[in-house]
């Protein structure tokens, strides 16, 4: 084990840090550049959109060693996004997994060097099963790039390692790169925050991708009541349903007012035995529709001045669809 004095000073340490941060910082502002080129990286960017958006199968994505696992990480990135999309190690491909690619697929490899021997089979297939081959690498004129559709040509950058042989800048670029890739194919396909949600349910980023109409209380635990209700079987459905409110119906089932146990607090004054529930109501209570998010739900109960604990969902007639109270925001991990 390294003895901690013989390290050199923290400010030199610290210095040769920000000296590799730099340098990838480099080849992703060079990566940026060559971006906005039409006559190069740029236009070949655009036609790789073109052919995955059109694939009518997945996209295998492929490669070995550090651009394997930039691989297998912009494959998770597709698949999330609305991409469909799949990970054959090249090597395993050699021994049947070639099986896996199938018509209608689309190959993108990652390649530093683009003379990958394991990626042979693998790109061979492809020109014999006449799909489409998109090549993320750092030489044009590499074996890859040549064998491919579409060359997609990094901008060759050095590494940070101070030998120059580690993958690092060259990773990171490959990294952004396939991020950018994945990210404009989320926008050209009209992907939304919904969808996002749909493929991320578990975990606080999927409870916080919930809608209110996952969490609500619907049918006979909707706490509901009319107009004409006597007070006396408000407070009876307020208590029997415990949601801390009741919704109260005009004559033709619309949402017309809302009360609240504060509601029921400021009426005591009332004479309960004639009090009906439109003399008490809220006439215009804060209501949301079923697509709203339940991180959305939760912020509107705790901006308002004195803030709420439960909200009644209502369709485009304003009719209640359910009720959603803030512990079961709370339980489902939204807050």
């Amino acid at each position: 084990m390294t003895d901690p004095a013989t390290l050199a000073p923290l400010p030199a340490l610290a210095r040769e840090a920000a000296d590799v941060i730099q340098t990838e910082r480099a080849g992703l502002d060079a990566l940026a550049h060559a971006l906005q080129n039409p006559e190069g990286l740029g236009g070949a960017f655009a036609r790789a959109v073109d052919i995955l958006l059109n694939v009518s199968g997945r996209v295998v994505v492929t490669g070995i060693g550090k651009s394997g696992h930039v691989a297998r990480k912009i494959q998770a990135t597709l698949c999330s996004t609305g991409t469909p999309a799949l990970f054959v190690h090249p090597a395993e491909a050699s021994h049947g997994d070639l099986g896996m690619v199938q018509p209608g697929d689309a190959v993108l490899a990652f390649s530093n060097s683009g003379e990958t021997t394991e990626l042979g089979d693998i790109a061979a297939h492809t020109r014999k099963a006449n799909l489409p081959l998109l090549a993320v690498t750092s030489r044009a004129q590499s074996t890859l790039a040549c064998a491919a559709d579409v060359a997609l040509t990094l901008p060759a950058m050095p590494e940070a390692c101070p030998m120059g042989l580690a993958p690092t800048t060259s990773t990171l670029m490959q990294l952004a790169f396939g991020d950018a890739l994945a990210v404009v194919l989320l926008q050209q396909r009209g992907f939304t925050a919904s969808d996002f949600g749909t493929y991320h349910p578990g975990g606080r980023l999927g409870s916080r991708l919930r809608t209110v109409q996952d969490l609500m209380h619907t049918g006979p635990d909707i706490p509901l009541g009319r107009e004409d209700t006597p007070m006396r079987d408000v407070i009876m459905e307020m208590t029997c349903r415990a949601l801390g409110c009741i919704g109260i119906l005009d004559h033709n089932g619309r949402l017309a007012g809302l009360i609240t146990d504060g509601d029921l607090r400021r009426a005591l004054d009332h004479d309960l035995t004639t009090t009906q529930a439109k003399d008490v109501m809220n006439r215009h209570p804060l209501t949301i529709g079923p697509d709203i998010f339940a991180a959305d739900a939760l912020r509107l109960m705790n901006e308002r001045d004195r803030p709420i604990t439960s909200l009644f969902i209502l369709d485009a007639d304003r009719r209640p669809m359910g009720v959603v109270h803030v512990h079961d925001l709370l339980r489902a991990g939204v807050g």
